[in-house]
């Protein structure tokens, strides 16, 4: 025998040292919840062991996840019901809470990457990613709102705004809004492959967000199809997107391998709720370890392609790294 593969796998040493995927802190992109309110830490009934903050809370959270290493923070809020409509007004309050969660956390923290959650959903009283006309979820009104929204977010500070919403052009309207004011240095995180998913359900109670009617299959992607993928990222690309996401990560792995292969921008993938929750259930009944299931999950995600990894676990997962 002249060729034996197990000798590089012989010792913890040698399997490090050949190891052909790294996972690192600054790899995670920490999602936050941001409610009204004063010293508020509201666990999230579906999500055990993850949290709504009120923004006096948050800067704690913030800080604690910067000295673990994870450089970038993607922020969510859940707008009071009062303030809801069908035209995304909130969305644009340059005193909203958004917009504060967002100075909050780069005064702070000046250095931390701040990423903002660009749709209309939780400012709906639909629970829709856009504008409501009839029983249609109308596109082109929506872009306009989700500009203004985007430049809203970037005057506030914001590095990176992150549109969730998959209405059609939304990436040039956005990046046509932030040139014509300056905002030159702010980047541009499109959910460019958005599949609509079953996996999102706690992620909705924690912002409220649940659709009114309906689903979302006019918009978000047909989980049947992966060129599609290609299609819609490059388009992304193509209209100023800087990095490019992939919606759920671990059912679609394929779709991150995809991408890789076929652009050469930075892939980000959202682990997102519904992992999260399956991962956290098993782990309580004692049919699997969670720390093991955290770091190969979130390896396997950094193996398919991607560089960014939005996940839940991104805390669990730093304090595991560093040991």
């Amino acid at each position: 025998m002249i060729r034996r593969n197990r000798i590089l796998r012989t010792t913890p040493a040698i399997r490090a040292m050949v190891a052909e995927t790294i996972l690192t802190p600054s790899n995670f992109i920490a999602p936050l919840f941001v409610v009204e309110g004063n010293n508020i830490k509201e666990e999230i009934s579906s999500m055990p062991g993850y949290f709504r903050y009120s923004l006096d809370l948050l800067v704690g959270e913030a800080k604690e996840l910067w000295s673990l290493g994870v450089k970038s923070v993607l922020l969510f809020i859940k707008c009071e019901d009062n303030l809801k409509d069908n035209k995304g007004t909130e969305a644009i309050n340059p005193d909203g809470l958004m917009q504060r969660a967002i100075k909050t956390v780069k005064n702070a923290i000046p250095e931390m990457v701040v990423m903002t959650d660009v749709a209309l959903d939780p400012y709906s009283t639909y629970g829709h990613d856009g504008i409501v006309e009839g029983n249609e979820i109308v596109n082109d009104a929506t872009v306009e709102v989700l500009a203004e929204m985007s430049l809203s977010h970037a005057q506030a500070g914001a590095d990176f705004v992150a549109p969730s919403d998959m209405m059609d052009g939304r990436i040039l309207a956005i990046r046509e809004i932030l040139e014509e004011n300056s905002f030159t240095k702010t980047g541009i995180m499109a959910y460019s492959a958005k599949y609509a998913s079953c996996f999102y359900g706690p992620f909705r109670d924690a912002l409220d967000s649940a659709p009114g009617f309906g689903d979302k299959k006019t918009y978000q992607m047909d989980y049947a199809n992966s060129l599609e993928a290609i299609k819609e990222t490059i388009m992304d690309i193509d209209e100023g997107a800087d990095i490019v996401m992939v919606k759920p990560a671990m059912a679609y792995l394929d779709i991150i391998k995809l991408l890789k292969d076929n652009v050469t921008v930075p892939i980000s993938a959202y682990h997102v709720s519904g992992e999260y929750a399956m991962v956290k259930a098993a782990a309580k009944m004692g049919w699997l370890d969670e720390n093991k299931t955290i770091i190969e999950s979130l390896t396997s995600i950094r193996r398919a392609g991607a560089s960014l990894i939005a996940t839940y676990f991104a805390k669990d997962a730093a304090k595991l790294i560093n040991g």
